[in-house]
């Protein structure tokens, strides 16, 4: 008899999920708003229903007796996948761990409880008074409740920070805004899976992103070309922030900084996989770890032993272009053989918006490599804009 599983999302960042399901020879339940569900042709069936509505996905879940439910790179899926499993008595984090793991300011406050290094940080509210605030410029602010640098500034002085809160709330589902010290390093990021509490480590990601003031990932490459110490450190680090948090089950991905003398600050964790392709692509790629087979192996209560012993160079570069109209693109991927995947967003004739969260990115290609990490001598695709 088919295994059923309940997946909480439809978007293109469930699609790995679904069609590994398919090939798995499972069968897919797919909860979501219709908008946008561009992974509801791909399961068995779907559900015009919004993510948020727990209780009303809970009733049909009892209707359907799922073997499991899962999601990937989202944290509000994350947080009805968990209350379905609590309900159903299925594999899944607690309710606490899930608070924990998808509010930024209470996730900060447990670790710096504990003792885990975060930059200095305070909760901004619509009645928050900004006059006079303890925390050294620069500073980051960002909803306390999303992902995919919505809502994320750099602010320089206080002058600017109404603006970038009022920004910050505008994003956030609960109306909270996060502000934290800015710590100038590395971005990293570190991607495990979870199973009764211990911890396997996946790989470490090398993070690109525009820069000051938002901050949008536009390149992601693994392994990472840390030294071996600073390794060490940076897991050591993980391991105890994922128990701290009380993340049993599952995938993970902890978002680090690593500054110029070495000392590490844990950005976010989420208790899931990393979007931009890091978890459903990137992972398998360099490790041979089929990482979302492994998600639903947790799901159904079936985890086994790690198997991935390649150590090979993957990554993926995102696609920008100077803000105007798309004048024409040029295709020239075809030249690069270490190229296994690529997708364009927009077409000729479309408008290019800044860069302000990860949205806003035109395309991307997924490039697998034996030996080095690929750099491209010259254009993948050219995109010309006019204004």
């Amino acid at each position: 008899m088919k295994k059923h599983l309940i997946i909480i999302g439809a978007s293109y960042l469930q699609l790995p999920l679904i069609l590994k399901a398919r090939e798995m020879g499972i069968e897919t339940h797919a909860f979501a708003w219709e908008e946008g569900a561009v992974a509801k042709s791909y399961c068995d069936y779907f559900y015009p229903i919004s993510i948020v509505e727990k209780d009303t996905i809970v009733n049909e879940a009892r209707r359907i007796q799922p073997d499991g439910v899962a999601t990937i790179g989202s944290d509000l899926a994350a947080v009805t996948v968990n209350y379905i499993a609590n309900e159903l008595c299925l594999i899944g984090n607690s309710l606490e761990t899930t608070a924990l793991t998808t509010n930024k300011y209470l996730m900060r406050k447990k670790l710096s409880d504990s003792g885990l290094p975060c930059p200095k940080f305070l909760l901004a509210k619509q009645s928050t008074s900004l006059k006079e605030i303890n925390l050294k410029f620069p500073v980051i602010v960002k909803p306390t409740d999303r992902s995919g640098s919505r809502g994320v500034t750099k602010v320089s002085e206080i002058s600017e920070l109404r603006s970038a809160v009022k920004r910050a709330l505008s994003e956030s589902l609960k109306n909270e805004a996060i502000i934290e010290e800015f710590v100038a390093g590395q971005e990293i990021s570190v991607e495990m899976i979870t199973w009764e509490g211990k911890h396997h480590f996946l790989a470490i990601t090398d993070k690109v992103t525009t820069g000051p003031p938002y901050f949008v990932e536009t390149q992601q490459h693994q392994p990472s070309l840390i030294s071996s110490q600073l390794r060490d450190n940076v897991l050591n680090t993980v391991y105890q922030a994922l128990t701290c948090l009380g993340v049993a089950y599952g995938a993970s991905h902890s978002e680090l900084l690593i500054t110029s003398d070495n000392d590490t600050y844990i950005v976010e964790i989420g208790a899931r996989m990393g979007g931009d392709c890091i978890g459903s692509h990137l992972v398998h790629l360099s490790t041979g770890y089929d990482f979302v087979r492994g998600v639903i192996e947790v799901a159904f209560g079936e985890f086994s032993a790690l198997e991935g012993s390649k150590k090979h160079y993957s990554g993926i570069y995102y696609l920008t272009a100077k803000p105007g109209r798309i004048e024409k693109i040029v295709d020239y991927s075809e030249r690069y053989q270490q190229i296994v995947k690529k997708e364009l967003f927009v077409k000729q004739g479309d408008a290019v918006k800044p860069i302000r969260e990860s949205a806003d990115r035109l395309g991307y290609f997924i490039y697998h490599h034996g030996c080095r990490r690929f750099v491209p001598q010259g254009d993948v695709f050219e995109i010309v804009t006019v204004s």
